[in-house]
């Protein structure tokens, strides 16, 4: 009792984020590889070395505050997929922040929400 866990979340994925090397694939501008409609307004990708639900390397957003500080997740279901992720935000702006609750949340089939780091 006491023990401040949301702490204890963060720095777990500080120490994952500081371990793993950030790749970039689907950088700004870019469109989705299944859905030609989705353009990336910001550079998305995946933390190399590491594994999400999907098998897949744990996602992140970049946005382009210089300091790069996690300081937020977005928690993701996917009717489609039949799945559920979270995606690090890594220095992203709060319009930044709010374009990606946007981009979750615009599908019918997707939902999201946003846990900001305290």
């Amino acid at each position: 009792m006491g023990k401040d866990y949301a702490e204890s979340f963060w720095k777990h994925l500080d120490k994952l984020l500081s371990q793993s090397k950030i790749v970039i694939d689907r950088p700004k501008g870019s469109v989705h590889p299944r859905y030609p409609q989705i353009v990336y307004e910001l550079d998305y990708g995946y933390l190399d070395g590491t594994k999400s639900s999907d098998n897949e390397g744990i996602d992140v957003w970049l946005g382009t505050d210089a300091e790069h500080q996690l300081d937020a997740i977005v928690c993701t279901v996917d009717l489609v997929k039949r799945d559920s992720e979270i995606k690090l935000l890594i220095g992203c702006t709060p319009a930044e922040k709010s374009y990606i609750k946007s981009f979750y949340n615009e599908w019918p089939q997707m939902g999201g929400i946003l846990i900001e780091r305290k």
